[in-house]
């Protein structure tokens, strides 16, 4: 076993066994790697979780015991009962079959797991827009209230403008007070149409005849804002089916993408929230984190990932048009664990 006052350096020796990837992040304002635009993104959540887990392998010892700990630590940081225990289990398995001989190789096994549910579900990400009829990428936000959808849209457009794309949002929520001028003022900022009608207006039928505004205007990506829905309430779920159905039939396909946001602090909430979307909104392409700065509760994302098999592609940290990021397991792992 390790002595303890020479823990902080095997600590630091883990940051040399990284895990390979040469991609970077699209970051408007530098030119910075992947990995540290990812550290300064989550750095509340590392000072509630890395530096917890660092302090709990300094004070306790490696024995029978130390393991029921570390699935209580897990547990603590919403990583839910079954992830806590698939991992503590495997790692005390191989700690019994002296595959991991101390505390190094438990701390590096637990950095393997981790990324190996993060890594489960891999997605091509380019867009291809080929068609004799300028058809548009469709993108269909979806989410409760309260998560940011509308700033999300907006931060997601941005996003693709700056890949060189033509991007409209669409206001498909026609009922929340100020919702249009909400995104209108967004769209202003960034210089990107927005497709809206009146309040109260059928949302479906904004979003029939904006899939006609982008093709009339050979627009690449559509984004389309949808209203706020309590995963409780059946009815406004069975509302957004008919949304993705408007979508089928007017493309013959389903949307390109249809991206879950979920609220990063919301723990196990936003695990219920998923659960009863997966099972209404059978299409469900990846999910939007936002607020992933400002939580200590991020463990809940491997809990989601392992259940249903959903990967997250983007996140969010701050109010910023730039704070967005495309999601990569590898670096997500590499700055959480640095």
């Amino acid at each position: 076993m390790l002595n303890k006052k020479n823990i902080f350096s095997w600590l630091n020796f883990f940051k040399k066994k990284s895990l390979n990837n040469n991609n970077k992040i699209i970051n408007n304002d530098n030119n910075n790697s992947t990995v540290n635009s990812v550290l300064q993104s989550i750095k509340h959540t590392k000072n509630n979780f890395l530096f917890k887990i660092k302090k709990f392998f300094l004070k306790n010892t490696l024995n029978d015991l130390f393991f029921e700990k570390l699935e209580e630590q897990l547990l603590q940081y919403d990583f839910g009962v079954f992830v806590s225990k698939s991992i503590v289990n495997n790692i005390f398995k191989k700690y019994k079959n002296n595959v991991l001989k101390d505390e190094s190789d438990i701390y590096l096994e637990l950095k393997d797991s981790l990324y190996k549910i993060l890594n489960k579900p891999i997605l091509n990400r380019d867009i291809i827009v080929k068609s004799t009829q300028h058809n548009p990428y469709i993108i269909l936000l979806i989410g409760i209230n309260g998560v940011g959808k509308t700033t999300t849209a907006a931060k997601l457009a941005y996003f693709y403008k700056n890949l060189g794309k033509s991007v409209a949002l669409s206001a498909s929520d026609t009922f929340r007070a100020a919702a249009i001028e909400q995104i209108k003022a967004w769209g202003d900022k960034i210089s990107i149409p927005v497709f809206c009608k009146q309040y109260g207006t059928d949302p479906s039928s904004v979003i029939f005849d904006s899939i006609d505004f982008a093709r009339t205007n050979k627009i690449d990506v559509l984004i389309i804002d949808t209203a706020g829905r309590l995963h409780s309430n059946i009815n406004l779920i069975y509302e957004l089916q008919k949304n993705i159905r408007v979508i089928q039939k007017k493309m013959s396909a389903n949307p390109n993408e249809v991206l879950l946001v979920l609220d990063a602090c919301n723990g196990q909430n936003s695990f219920t929230q998923t659960e009863l979307f997966f099972q209404h909104i059978s299409n469900i392409t990846g999910i939007i984190l936002t607020k992933l700065d400002g939580t200590a509760k991020g463990g809940i994302i491997f809990s989601i990932i392992e259940k249903f098999s959903i990967p997250i592609q983007y996140f969010s940290n701050g109010e910023n048009l730039s704070d967005f990021y495309k999601f990569d397991a590898k670096d997500f792992i590499e700055s959480i664990f640095s």
